[in-house]
């Protein structure tokens, strides 16, 4: 075995050697973090990681995460040990179009997930290993190299619990102690032991090493490879910038290549060019499939009334019968979002993730790492709480849906805590991402399978109110449309809504008819992306534009109308009907009235712009934007 072990530590100096190369080589990285870690991904891949890294889809892998995103000049060099990339590559580290970026992202086939946001890997390990166990049925591994800092991350502490209490005996976290964050010390230094209790309280077995003892390192692997019923945590006390003098275990020293490099690299020995023939899986299997069938989704009849929330969980549940790819997930609300529909017919492919919405996304994103279709789901209030886990999904190239229900003052009585007015704003701001908003459960039920096959984060807004159906079962709805509710020759204004507004909007067209205001209404569900075309149709053909959001004014339905006029000049003048002062408590109706969003404020809008002198025929070229108080 000493041959074996003083392998392995060439290896760790292999490691380290090339994390100082690329890192001086960039001018910039985190050669030090990598340094600490070396040793434990030296065995690591040199023994237990079983992975073809000629065929990096092989449901069969396991799965290597670096939650400490930034060790990746660690990651990449032992890319290049396995043989994955060339040595030039790797010194492309952080160039400008080099796929080895400055954190590890899915440009590199390897890399499930993109880190660098600390508190993330661990969340999204429990996910992947939570797929091996529940949906796979595959018996691959996850290993998570975590680091000290994020420790004090409460999503990490979400992904210990939900780990313990689903018995993932499948997961290994690491956690590399190297005592040092990026200001000074951590919040518990080398006392291992904080971690072991804090572990072992939420139903792990811990072991403690020495992280550059490769022995000790061995030998707590293959406990944790042994280990059932429970997840393992490898606690190792490490040493930041080990092997190098000037930089070991010295504050200052995170995020900075070394200063004399050089010197660094003779002092770990010299550059090496170890190769390391990785361990390929060794079962047979494919992952489990369930079954799939005809899909046939529900129906509602005009002149009746359903909420969308409940639409979308029929819809859910029909879809799941026809695809046994599709998966839910709930923050334990699901007789609100309707998941819970999901959760009786088909339980086996249903997590709960408690009042957890980081661990919620986390498990998502995990899930659909292994090509699984996620639906997560939760009031859209809280899923600002996980909005970093969105962010970081769509770096990821993540494919996940994603459900807010009880948005806006529309919900009543519970009152502004569980109000989301900044959910369209936010979701809209993700790269790639897709934002619809029903106002017909027919037509939610017709968007629902389209969310499974759109790819990047797919996010749907759900009313919590019963509305009247306004569309027919089999009418056609796609994402990136709209649809004109109502339309006349001698339309003078158009009014856009979503949701509950377009309801109102309804409502306010029958009035202003009536007054001989004629009014376009377009019912804007697709708000990302948006239905220019009839958008700047309506703009060309009326005299003014009103929206109507249950939404704050920044970033909502209004601004999308605006930046699909961005171009068009001239425009209309646009109103924005917004809720513009903080809610309380209320009826529905009470609060739609006071945020000004109700069928009467926006016939009063619209009677206000045909009073303006040339509201109502006039110049085409007129230019001007407008707001109401």
């Amino acid at each position: 075995m000493t041959s074996q072990h003083d392998a392995w530590r060439e290896l760790g100096q292999q490691l380290r050697v090339d994390s100082v190369r690329s890192s001086s080589a960039a001018g910039s990285g985190h050669p030090t973090s990598s340094m600490s870690a070396a040793d434990l991904m030296a065995v690591l891949m040199s023994k237990y990681l079983r992975y073809d890294f000629g065929t990096p889809d092989d449901p069969r892998n396991d799965h290597l995460i670096f939650s400490k995103g930034h060790a990746s000049p660690l990651l990449y060099a032992m890319y290049k040990a396995a043989g994955a990339i060339g040595d030039p590559e790797m010194l492309t580290f952080r160039r400008f179009g080099s796929r080895i970026e400055g954190h590890p992202t899915p440009m590199l086939p390897w890399v499930d997930v993109a880190t660098g946001s600390l508190g993330q890997g661990l969340p999204i390990s429990v996910g992947v290993a939570l797929t091996a166990k529940k949906l796979d049925r595959l018996p691959y591994r996850v290993w998570c190299l975590c680091g000290d800092s994020e420790m004090a991350e409460g999503s990490m502490w979400e992904a210990f619990e939900h780990a313990g209490f689903h018995d993932l005996d499948n997961l290994t976290a690491i956690i590399d102690v190297n005592r040092l964050g990026q200001t000074g010390e951590t919040m518990h230094g080398w006392d291992v032991d904080a971690y072991r209790r804090r572990a072992e309280a939420f139903g792990w077995k811990a072991i403690e090493i020495d992280g550059h003892d490769v022995a000790a390192i061995d030998r707590a692997f293959a406990r944790a490879v042994e280990t059932t019923g429970q997840p393992t945590v490898i606690i190792a006390k490490t040493e930041k910038g080990h092997g190098v003098k000037a930089v070991a275990n010295q504050p200052g020293r995170h995020g900075k290549p070394l200063d004399d490099p050089d010197a660094a690299i003779a002092e770990l020995g010299g550059i090496r060019d170890i190769h390391v023939d990785v361990p390929k899986p060794e079962f047979t299997g494919r992952p489990h499939e369930f079954p799939t069938g005809e899909l046939v989704l529900p129906s509602y009849e005009p002149g009746t009334k359903e909420a969308t929330r409940k639409a979308f969980g029929d819809a859910l549940v029909a879809l799941g019968r026809a695809r046994g790819d599709v998966v839910a997930v709930d923050g334990e609300v699901g007789n609100s979002t309707y998941t819970e529909l999901f959760a009786t017919e088909l339980p086996e492919r249903f997590v709960q993730s408690y009042i957890a919405e980081q661990q919620m996304i986390a498990t998502a994103i995990g899930m659909q790492v292994r090509g699984w279709k996620p639906f997560a789901a939760t009031f859209a209030a809280f899923l600002s709480r996980a909005y970093d886990f969105v962010r970081m999904a769509a770096v990821s190239r993540a494919n996940v849906a994603l459900a807010g229900s009880h948005a806006g003052v529309s919900i009543g009585e519970d009152g502004p805590s569980q109000m989301a007015l900044e959910d369209l704003a936010s979701l809209r701001a993700v790269h790639g991402s897709t934002v619809l908003y029903p106002s017909d459960p027919n037509q939610t039920a017709a968007l629902v399978p389209q969310m499974a096959d759109r790819a990047g984060i797919v996010y749907m807004r759900t009313t919590r109110e019963k509305t009247p159906i306004l569309y027919e079962p089999a009418e056609d709805f796609h994402i990136g449309g709209s649809r004109v509710v109502r339309q006349t020759d001698g339309d003078a204004i158009t009014l856009i809504g979503a949701g509950i507004t377009l309801h109102e909007a309804v409502k306010a067209a029958g009035q202003l008819a009536g007054e001989g205001i004629e009014t376009r209404v377009i019912d804007l569900y697709s708000v990302k992306p948006i239905d220019a075309e009839t958008v700047r149709a309506a703009a060309r053909e009326t005299g003014a534009i009103i929206t109507v959001e249950d939404h704050w004014p920044e970033g909502g339905i209004g601004d999308a109308v605006l930046d699909a006029l961005a171009e068009e000049q001239p425009h209309p003048i646009v109103v924005k009907l917004a809720v513009r002062s903080m809610p309380g408590s209320g009826t529905p109706a009470e609060l739609l009235a006071a945020a000004g969003i109700d069928a009467d404020h926006i016939a009063a809008a619209a009677r206000e712009l045909a009073g303006r002198a040339g509201a109502q025929g006039r110049s085409k070229a007129e230019v001007g934007s407008g707001r109401r108080e």
